[in-house]
This record gives structure tokens, C-alpha cells and sequence, in this order.
């Protein structure tokens, strides 16, 4: 995450050129596991039963306290304890789309249940960050006091505060991509978790609407974000994009007519792009109207949709070399945009390259660049290229993905794995004190994070593993988001598929996991609770199209004693509640009652349309 500038000595065209090429077949499937088995390394917050990554362990238990909320869990965006809001809702917006795309590819290869463990992880979290219509948490932590400290997430002394926008402090780039999130991410549980995909879309809505209704840049409001992730393109772009997932996930006109209609002023059909990443969506949002128009869906909307189609073109053949303006590649190949942290093009610029490939292929299309019609299998093979030289296919023969193959870097920039597990040295590790015991240390680090993305080469292939090179060893989740569909669709072969009819992604397999015990917040609770929590469903009804669901939870005393100032900690929940009264961010017994006599039972009742709300204990007294 770390932009600050630094030189690096290139060495001659000759001598990269006389480096070892390490041609030859990749195993896309490992590399799809491997890819999205990092996003678990990412993780903030209380870490599941069926963690795989063990060296980590849960963190950020306080995050959003200080606020009255519950803004525990999501990811961390790279190499740092912090968490942005915009680059990680991109990330589910991308993580999503893979597996709108290319679902079957993954359920065949037996990771679809990870993948989309890996958006709820995402989704879950942005939920949390949006509490009210009008009110979206778009960071957790401070980039300037973060970067000051190397510690492991689960040692983190930095300042936890947390960033909202809001009406009088708006971010439509922010709530538009959080929007995009939401609505591709409700396609992903539409069949598996229909209640879950209902509350999704219903976000979505209303982050939409804010986003619209009060304009501006996210970084004006939240301006500890401008070092790090400042919205140099605006919000225009965002507006279209969430639109776009909109459409794609409700089938409503409305948002199909808000493309036609604002497709010429806001830029959708004007910016002609060469990249497309976190920051600008122009190109992203181009190919999925060019999708629309190919499915007949355009309507009177049509010669503006063609206009969309246009540049969407325009970005492909840059990307193959046949364009008027075409992207910048190194020599061995590689796109080259910037110097620090280039991969987060590639993967994003080789995912629309796929896909677009594919919706050619089904529509029976081709490509029509300045220097001719080009069929859809360049295209396809060119993301390949890219893909081949991320793991390993480049002069230096080494794969840029840290796990895969037999040459991938050992010094990566993150605080995480270059330090220690807690697990195996629980001593507390301070601020300062990670630079000078371990990121200053010259040897592998100590812990995997298997399946990351590192920033790669510069623009000559050059590449040095050291971790002090943030420009080009630190990864990001940003990185692995878009490489999850190509390398899925890689993976699954040629056929038996087609792009343009309607999604329906197939049920994940049970994942089968070690049961680990997983640890309560701030319980005072023995392993043999005297407190027991039973839930159930009592009734349910559609309206509005939305199914809600009135919930029964038993709270018991069932030890010997008398039950006092009984905390219950409730989060997840999305309507009312009856039967507790609310103090800060706890909930305790009715103000009627002051305790709850041995062997005695309590009722409370919530509504909302998802599944049952996390209720556990957060303190007692026995009398």
C-alpha cells in the first residue's frame, strides 16, 4: 500500500534478455486454490472454526467500539492493519464477479465454497459499515500511524479510529462501489442463501441512492484516505458501475435506463481506457453494458449502449497491441502501467479480457480493432500470456504468486507473514520493535502467505525480493480478486458454457475442516456455559418482494443460581428487537427484571429479512 518513490538500478536490455525463460504448462487449479486460500490470511476479526491459514490468529476485536458499532471483521487491504473501505469492496465487487462468470469452473474444481466463504467474509463486514440509508464506515485505522509501526495484526497498537461519509460528508465514488459489492455478491447467494442475497440487494439499493442523491469525492470527507487511495478519477465512474451491478443483479430499468441516460455525461461512453483497477471503473463498466447490448437488452438505449460497446473495444485491442493507443509492456511481455504494485493492473485488465473473450464467443462476435477483426481466442490467449507470466513464464522465471512454483519471493512486504505466528512466540512484539527484530531481518519470512500476489517487476522485468521494496513485493487483496475467474476459467476447459444466459451458479460442496474452538468476545464463560441460547423461527412472510423472518431466542439459566447483570452481545441484526433493553453496544434484561432465578427462561424477539443474528454472552454474576 505504501506509495512513496524509490529508485531502483536497472540492468541491461542484454542481460535480462539472457535470463533463463521457464516456458511450460501451469497447474491453474492449484493456483486458483492457492489465491484464494491468501484472502483468509487477510482476515480481520474473530477468525472462523475453519480457518486454514493457522499461523494467524484474531485481531481488531475493538474496531468501530469507540463509535458505538461493530465494525469487527473484513480484511486488510495488503501488507498493513488497516482497513480502506474502497479497495476493499472492489475486491468483493471482483471477487464476485469471478464467480458470477466462472462459478461452475470452481464448483467443478472444488473451491467454489471458498470462494464465496471469501466474499461473505467481505460482504458481512461492509454490511456492518453501513448501519443507517445515509451513513457508510469507509475506513478502519490510520495509514500515517500504521506505517510508523511493524507489528502483526494481532499485536496492533495503532489508532483504531473509524471514517464515515454521511450526507454533510459525502463519497459517492465510496458508497457507489460499496453498492457494486453488494449487488454482485447478492447474484453469488442467490440460490444458496436467498434471505442473504434479499439483504444484500437491499444495501445495494440504498448505497446507490446516497450515492446519487449526495455527490462528491470519498477522500475530501475521509482525507486520511488521500495518501493512500485517492480517488483520482471521481465518482462518475462509480455511479456507473454500481448501476451496472444493479441492473445485473435486479433486472430493474430503472438502472438500465440510468446507463442510457447518463452514459454521454458521465463518461461511460467518452473515456476511452488502457487500465482499469480499484480507483477507475470506466472500462469495467463498458464491457458489462457491451454484455447487455449483446443479450438484447438495450432497448431504446441502443446507440448509446453501441458507444459503451465502442470503447470496450478500444480497451481490448489496446490491451493485444492493435489499437490506436495501446498499453505499455515490458519485455518480456508483461503490462506495465506503474512501478509500484503493477500486478493489480494485470490481473484486473486479464479479467476483462476473459470475460469479454467469452461473451464474443457466445454471441458469435469478434473484435474489431484499427488493425482489423480479431477473434475472441486472442483475447483469451493473451490473458493466458499474462497469467503464465505472473507464475512463472518471464526472463527471470520467477512466479510472482508467493507459494506456486519453486522460484517465488521469500521477503514479502507484510507485517504478518515477516513476523513470527503468535501462536509460536505469544509475546507481544511493540511498535518499533518490529522493524528492528524482523523487517529489517535479510531472510525468508517466517511465515507463508501462501497464494498473494506480489506488486511484480518494473517496466524493464527487473524484480528484487527484499522487503524494504514495497513497490514490488507488498501484495494486495486487489491483486488476487480478478485472478480468481481467469484462473478458474483457465482451469475448467472450453466448453459447456455460455456467458450470456442468465447466471445460475451452482451450490458449494460442505467444506470438511478440523472443528477448532472459536473464541467468545469478552466472555467470562467457563467451557460448560451456565447460560444457554436457543433460536428459532416462528414465522415468516413476503412483502415487497422481500421474505422476513420473526426469530425466538431463549436465553436459560441453567446452573444452580441466580443470574445477574447478564450482557449479551448481539451483532448481524438488521431489524427490531423486543424483549432486552439496549445499553451501548450490549444488550441486558428487561428493566422489569433484575435477575433470572436458576433454572429460568427468558424470550426476546427480533425481524429482519437474513439469517439469525450472532447472539452470545458478553458478561454475568451468579448470586
Amino acid at each position: 500500500m505504501e506509495k512513496l518513490t524509490r529508485l531502483f538500478s536497472m540492468a541491461p536490455l542484454l542481460l535480462i534478455l539472457c535470463l533463463p525463460l521457464a516456458f511450460g504448462g501451469h497447474d491453474y487449479n492449484q493456483a486458483l486454490s492457492k489465491s484464494i486460500l491468501f484472502f483468509e490470511a487477510q482476515r480481520s476479526g474473530y477468525l472462523p472454526r475453519d480457518q486454514r491459514v493457522l499461523w494467524r490468529a484474531n485481531s481488531g476485536l475493538n474496531d468501530g467500539k469507540a463509535s458505538g458499532l461493530d465494525l469487527v471483521g473484513g480484511y486488510y487491504d495488503a501488507g498493513d492493519n488497516v482497513k480502506f473501505g474502497l479497495p476493499m469492496a472492489f475486491t468483493i465487487t471482483m471477487m464476485s464477479w469471478s464467480i458470477v462468470e466462472y462459478g461452475k469452473q470452481m464448483a467443478a474444481n472444488g473451491e467454489l465454497g471458498h470462494a464465496m466463504a471469501a466474499v461473505k467474509w467481505g460482504t458481512d463486514y461492509l454490511i456492518k459499515a453501513h448501519p443507517e440509508p445515509y451513513v457508510l464506515y469507509g475506513e478502519v485505522g490510520d495509514g500515517n500511524s500504521d506505517h510508523y509501526c511493524w507489528q502483526r495484526p494481532e499485536d496492533m497498537t495503532t489508532d483504531r479510529h473509524a471514517y464515515k461519509i454521511d450526507p454533510s460528508n459525502p463519497g459517492s465514488d465510496l458508497a457507489g462501489e460499496t453498492a457494486a459489492a453488494m449487488a454482485a455478491a447478492s447474484v453469488v447467494f442467490r440460490r444458496s442463501n436467498p434471505a442473504y442475497s434479499s439483504e444484500l440487494l437491499h444495501h445495494a439499493y440504498q448505497l446507490f441512492e446516497f450515492a446519487d442523491k449526495y455527490r462528491g469525492k470519498y477522500d475530501s470527507s475521509i482525507t486520511v484516505a488521500q495518501k493512500y487511495y485517492r480517488s483520482v478519477s471521481g465518482y462518475n465512474d462509480e455511479l456507473l458501475w454500481a448501476a451496472a451491478w444493479l441492473y445485473q443483479a435486479s433486472n430493474n430499468d430503472y438502472y438500465l435506463n440510468y446507463l442510457g441516460k447518463n452514459g454521454d455525461s458521465m463518461g461511460g461512453t467518452g473515456w476511452a481506457m488502457t487500465e482499469f483497477g480499484w480507483d477507475v471503473k470506466y472500462a469495467g463498466v463498458q464491457t458489462l453494458v457491451a454484455k447487455f447490448l449483446m443479450q438484447g437488452k438495450a432497448g431504446l438505449h441502443a446507440p448509446v449502449f453501441k458507444r459503451y460497446h465502442q470503447k470496450a473495444e478500444h480497451f481490448m485491442c489496446a490491451l493485444i497491441g492493435k489499437g490506436s493507443r495501446n498499453v505499455q509492456k515490458t519485455p518480456g511481455g508483461l503490462i506495465f502501467r506503474q512501478r509500484w504494485n503493477n500486478m493489480q493492473f494485470v490481473t484486473s485488465a486479464s479479467f476483462l479480457a476473459t470475460v469479454y473473450s467469452d461473451y464474443l464467443t457466445s454471441s458469435g462476435g469478434t473484435l474489431r480493432c484499427d488493425a482489423g477483426n480479431v477473434a475472441p481466442s486472442q483475447l483469451l490467449s493473451f490473458a493466458k500470456s499474462q497469467v503464465d507470466y505472473l507464475l512463472g513464464d518471464n526472463p527471470r522465471a520467477t512466479s510472482y504468486m508467493v507459494g506456486y512454483g519453486n522460484n517465488f519471493p521469500q521477503q514479502v512486504h507484510h507485517r504478518g507473514s515477516s513476523i513470527v505466528s503468535i501462536k509460536i512466540h505469544p509475546q507481544f512484539i511493540a511498535c518499533r520493535q518490529g522493524y528492528a527484530a524482523w523487517y529489517s531481518r535479510k531472510t525468508s519470512d517466517p511465515n507463508v502467505l501462501t497464494g498473494a500476489v506480489v506488486g511484480g517487476p518494473d517496466a524493464y522485468d527487473n524484480f528484487a525480493d527484499e522487503r524494504d521494496n514495497y513497490e514490488q513485493t507488498e501484495p494486495a487483496t486487489y491483486n488476487n480478486a480478478p485472478l480468481l475467474g481467469i484462473l478458474a476459467r483457465l482451469g475448467g476447459g472450453h466448453a459447456g458454457y455460455n456467458q450470456l444466459l442468465p447466471v445460475a451458479i451452482p451450490a458449494p460442496k460442505p467444506v470438511s475442516a478440523k472443528p477448532r474452538t472459536e473464541p467468545k468476545a469478552k466472555s467470562t464463560l467457563a467451557s460448560s456455559s451456565p447460560v444457554s441460547i436457543q433460536q428459532k423461527v416462528t414465522k415468516s412472510w413476503n412483502e415487497k418482494g422481500r421474505t422476513y423472518y420473526r426469530y425466538s431466542t431463549m436465553v436459560t439459566n441453567k446452573s444452580s443460581k441466580t443470574l445477574k447483570d447478564l450482557k449479551l452481545s448481539i451483532s448481524k441484526l438488521y431489524g427490531p428487537l423486543w424483549g432486552l433493553t439496549k445499553s451501548g453496544i450490549s444488550y441486558g434484561l428487561p428493566t422489569h427484571i433484575n435477575s433470572l432465578p436458576a433454572g429460568k427462561s427468558i424470550e426476546f424477539v427480533y425481524i429482519h429479512a437474513a439469517s439469525p443474528a450472532d447472539v452470545s454472552v458478553s458478561s454475568y454474576n451468579l448470586a
